[in-house]
């Protein structure tokens, strides 16, 4: 069951079933949550249907044929379209991915794609979850090179063997899947990094030219920053890029313990 984080007091009801594009043969039904905060009514579902022979194979295809042949009203980010810039996170078909690299046919569920914001975040239009909060979370865990040595006139070098310790966690596109996937971040969201953060943090703990070990996991030692985890293993399944934060978390708590041998 998709959770969101609505309004007060208020329910998911059924909304608008628009016409069916005439002279269309191959049909797509698109079920889509709907919340605009300036009109004082609930969150509801709208129901859409897409020509597939007037429109590309991804979800975001999808979408962006409604927004411009049919409600232009339909509100959610998007940009690069080639699933690197994490714009367009949203839950499709009952799972956290992008709207950009899911194909429409992968999550039909009985014929229809149903398409609601990140589960657990404050939702500030339609498709569009309010990541305030998680920015700021990543901005906490200082996600840049951090030294005392003097700069090099060049670059800092690193062996090839430090380059790749840092494989499966530069990849993060920080789209928010993983953490909006996460029980223990909807329970302690405002003081648990979450599985993207924690991810985030491990990089730079493992890069080889950062002089700030000491410093980065002393921030992390806390009961709710870093030990709220229970690898519950959602984050790895929801990550679009097939990364796997819980790994990554347990290697800091591994980390923690080693300091203090």
């Amino acid at each position: 069951m998709v959770e969101l984080t609505l309004p007060k007091n208020s329910q998911v009801t059924t909304g608008k079933t628009w016409p069916k594009p005439a002279g269309a043969k191959k049909l797509t039904e698109f079920r889509i949550y709907r919340w605009n905060p300036d009109d004082g009514k609930n969150p509801r579902i709208d129901t859409y249907y897409v020509d597939r022979e007037d429109c590309g194979p991804m979800v975001l295809d999808g979408l962006i044929y409604i927004k411009n042949k049919i409600d232009p009203t339909l509100t959610f980010r998007r940009s690069c379209r080639e699933g690197v810039c994490g714009s367009c996170a949203m839950n499709i078909g009952g799972t956290n991915t992008l709207a950009c690299t899911k194909g429409m046919d992968e999550v039909l569920v009985k014929g229809v794609v149903n398409i609601y914001p990140l589960p657990h975040m404050p939702v500030v239009k339609d498709l569009v979850p309010d990541l305030t909060n998680f920015y700021a979370q990543h901005a906490s865990i200082e996600p840049w090179l951090q030294t005392d040595t003097a700069a090099p006139e060049k670059e800092w070098r690193q062996s090839k063997d430090d380059r790749e310790k840092l494989d499966g966690l530069y990849e993060c596109i920080l789209c928010a899947c993983c953490s909006t996937s996460c029980p223990s971040y909807w329970w302690n969201g405002d003081r648990y990094l979450g599985p993207a953060a924690l991810l985030q943090a491990t990089r730079w703990l493992k890069d080889s030219r950062d002089e700030r070990t000491g410093e980065r996991l002393d921030y992390l030692e806390d009961p709710f920053r870093l030990y709220r985890c229970h690898t519950i293993m959602n984050c790895a399944q929801a990550c679009p890029k097939s990364l796997n934060p819980a790994k990554a978390i347990a290697e800091i708590k591994k980390m923690m313990v080693e300091r203090q041998i």
